[in-house]
């Protein structure tokens, strides 16, 4: 840790461990309830608990955006932070607001919106807390170095608070109400997160394999362009069926089949730099997360999103349980992997220390990414079987659902997989070990007298 001021970067991770501990768990009693639907149905109802989930899933991935800002501003800025204790006055306001929107869940008071469901209050305390992250962060740019990852970060991350505004915004017209959400949650997740992830994974990539500056930037303004003129119309995906005119199906159908592109372009930008860098770091962890990341991200988004995005399949499949898979998965390869790498490589460098349990940081991402990765397939087979069987035999949506419990289980036992995973990762990151094992050196025994 070059500067001091990066120390601020340690409670935006802590808290956003904290709230993914919790998002997994509330996602494995959802899988619970797919397959028992009674379970906690009076204390917890299903959509109260839906409502905890994806909010703390939005809020613990913007943590760790505004956690991993705050860590590498400095470093590329070459300067401390404007203001450290505005840092943690916005890190409060976060918290009181999120944990304000959980109570109001639980007694019913939420606005109905999908992943808007927060009070109006508390979007406006979000909005001041974007507001000191924003003044905070960017006087930081501006008093230092500019260079290529700040930039496009900062394009990310006002790009994210801009767009958030819509969500104040709740129009009677139907249609109007789901245009504007979609500018809330489309460009967040396919255009303006596009650009924090590739951002951060750059950073990875020149701490980590060691390339020259010039060539990252060349990659990162590359990826942000594709990711920009694919993303932006590809929005039309979202407005086949809410009253918009019919040529949103062809401009929806030909750029979010283009969303690909960006990700298989993030895949290569970082398996062509470990291969151009050819350094051993010690921080074997941090490379495999920002590896999968880019991985995961190019299949859970790319393909899976490419699978259904052209309207005349996604008339069939639209809401159905290929939604749902496509929705894990990339998410999950997208930004959870994302958090992931910079926390794993960020963490050691903030508390002082060499990275330690690295091998099980590695089990943690194998288990959780198969558990992942099976929860996909077992999602994507339950939708293709629920779109055959309800949109095209008719067949009424509920006595689906009972025909599809086999997949069911077997999504909770992947998601199973995945919170032990969680579980294995939050240990190796905050428990140091005992000893330190250097490899390559042979151990000596005694022999027993």
């Amino acid at each position: 840790m070059k500067y001091q001021s990066q120390k601020v970067a340690a409670y935006y991770f802590y808290c956003a461990m904290a709230l993914f501990a919790a998002q997994v768990t509330f996602g494995l009693v959802l899988g619970y309830i797919y397959v028992a639907p009674n379970f906690l149905s009076e204390l917890l109802p299903f959509n109260i608990a839906r409502m905890i989930h994806t909010n703390a899933l939005i809020v613990w991935l913007l943590l760790g955006f505004f956690g991993a800002a705050y860590y590498l501003i400095p470093e590329e800025a070459e300067t401390e932070l404007h203001s450290p204790k505005l840092a943690i006055l916005q890190l409060v306001l976060l918290m009181v607001g999120a944990s304000g929107a959980v109570v109001g869940y639980l007694f019913r008071v939420h606005e109905g919106r999908e992943f808007l469901e927060q009070p109006l209050w508390v979007k406006l305390g979000i909005v001041v807390a974007a507001l000191i992250f924003l003044y905070n962060i960017t006087l930081t740019v501006l008093k230092g170095r500019k260079t290529a990852i700040t930039n496009v970060l900062l394009l990310g991350l006002w790009g994210i608070a801009l767009f958030f505004l819509f969500a104040l915004y709740n129009p009677s017209n139907l249609t109007l109400d789901k245009m504007y959400w979609w500018y809330v949650v489309h460009i967040w997740v396919e255009g303006v997160w596009e650009l924090v992830m590739a951002a951060i994974l750059a950073f990875m990539m020149l701490k980590l394999t060691g390339v020259d500056r010039e060539v990252v930037d060349k990659w990162l303004y590359s990826i942000v362009a594709l990711a920009l003129f694919t993303g932006l119309l590809g929005t039309g995906h979202h407005y086949y069926w809410i009253g918009t005119p019919g040529y949103w199906q062809w401009i929806g159908s030909i750029f979010s089949a283009l969303e690909v592109a960006p990700f298989f372009a993030m895949v290569v930008f970082t398996f062509v730099m470990v291969w151009k860098g050819r350094r051993e770091h010690p921080n074997k962890a941090a490379l495999l997360w920002s590896l999968g990341c880019s991985t995961l991200a190019f299949f859970g988004a790319g393909v899976w999103g490419f699978m259904h995005t052209l309207a005349p399949i996604n008339y069939y499949t639209h809401g159905t349980q290929v939604t749902a898979a496509h929705g894990h998965l990339a998410f999950y390869g997208a930004y959870v992997c994302l958090n992931l790498a910079i926390i794993t490589y960020a963490m050691p460098h903030l508390k002082n220390r060499t990275p330690y349990n690295q091998v099980l940081n590695m089990a943690a991402f194998w288990l959780m990414s198969g558990g992942m990765a099976f929860m996909t397939f077992t999602l994507t087979f339950a939708g293709v079987v629920q779109t055959h069987l309800q949109r095209v035999n008719g067949e009424y949506f509920m006595d689906v659902q009972d025909q599809l419990a086999l997949f069911f289980w077997m999504r909770f036992g992947s998601g199973v997989a995945v919170v032990l995973g969680v579980l294995i990762f939050l240990y190796a990151v905050l428990v140091p070990r005992k000893e330190v094992v250097t490899p390559g050196m042979k151990t000596e025994t005694v022999p027993a007298e």
